[in-house]
């Protein structure tokens, strides 16, 4: 693997790492001031976290003129367009989920059911995997059940929705792999946050404002709340602005199957961050799921195109 894949590759471990911890406090702050509003004020405050950044960066810098050329300005416009807009649907039908009463442990599995999806979907746009891809695809999915499915498996209202959302997050990590390599990765970021928190807040103001600007008051009494804040302030500036800017920005030059499998590992960081933070206890069934994942993600690195075309040599 080269240099700039490890690096990319241990990006994408850190923002799975601050996604799994973030899990508990998504889940909260949606149900604390309704989740179209949760998620619509998380994403506009990941891009205003952004936006010093992207300031200081230009100034210091200077706009490549490569960067300024119409081509790659419409670009940014159509890929920060094209990945909000799916991000903002998907993290809506995820958010729904959570209120309508899924657990966290079936939402975290049927979530990262992307990883499955995604491969598939590749198929049609000719991006073709290795056999050890296909296998630590399988063996994540496996790893996922033990891990998050403790009960019986039924599928209820709150499932489809989720389902619904892996299919969505899906598109947006093929919708990355497809604008990343073209444009800046912080400005695409800062786009699809400010195209996300758009498309949550439409609906934000039919259902959790009622379709009347007087209720506004007493929604922003509700950010007060130490739990609110708290969740907002981490899905906000952590899980939004760092967390999907090291997704875009590590997902360039990898192959999409390997960066959802390499995601995929938000679902062991959550448990891991119960067991840590939380003093939650860890059952066997749980810690070969963990340990299928990570034999998952670790196979998925092999460099199977490469030892086939050296032993061709």
């Amino acid at each position: 693997m080269k240099p700039l894949q490890k690096r990319n590759s241990l990006l994408l471990v850190l923002a799975a790492f601050i996604w799994g911890i973030a899990f508990v406090a998504q889940s909260e702050g949606g149900k604390s001031i309704g989740p179209y509003t949760f998620n619509g004020i998380r994403f506009l405050l990941g891009a205003a976290v952004l936006c010093p950044v992207i300031f200081l960066m230009n100034k210091k810098n200077a706009t490549s003129s490569n960067e300024a050329k119409p081509a790659n300005r419409h670009a940014l416009l159509m890929g920060g367009l094209s990945c909000g807009f799916i991000l903002g649907i998907a993290s809506t039908l995820q958010q729904l989920a959570l209120f309508y009463g899924s657990t966290a442990g079936k939402a975290g599995f049927l979530t990262t059911c992307y990883i499955i999806i995604v491969p598939l979907l590749g198929l049609f746009l000719g991006k073709k995997c290795g056999w050890n891809i296909w296998i630590g695809t399988v063996l994540t999915l496996i790893g996922l059940y033990l891990l998050c499915m403790n009960g019986s498996f039924t599928l209820e209202f709150p499932d489809l929705l989720l389902l619904l959302c892996a299919l969505g997050f899906s598109l947006h990590i093929l919708c990355v792999d497809h604008f990343s390599p073209m444009v800046d990765g912080i400005k695409l970021s800062c786009t699809q946050f400010l195209v996300a928190g758009i498309v949550s807040l439409i609906p934000a103001f039919f259902v959790d404002l009622q379709h009347s600007f007087a209720n506004v008051p007493a929604m922003l009494a509700q950010f007060a709340e130490p739990t609110a804040l708290i969740a907002l302030l981490y899905t906000g500036i952590l899980s939004s602005g760092v967390a999907y800017t090291l997704q875009v920005i590590g997902q360039k030059g990898l192959n999409p199957t390997v960066a959802s499998l390499l995601m995929s590992l938000e679902s062991v960081f959550s448990v891991l961050g119960g067991w840590v933070l939380l003093h939650e206890h860890l059952s066997g069934r749980e810690l070969l799921g963990c340990l299928l994942i990570f034999v998952a993600v670790v196979l998925a690195q092999i460099p199977v195109q490469s030892l086939r075309k050296r032993r061709a040599d």
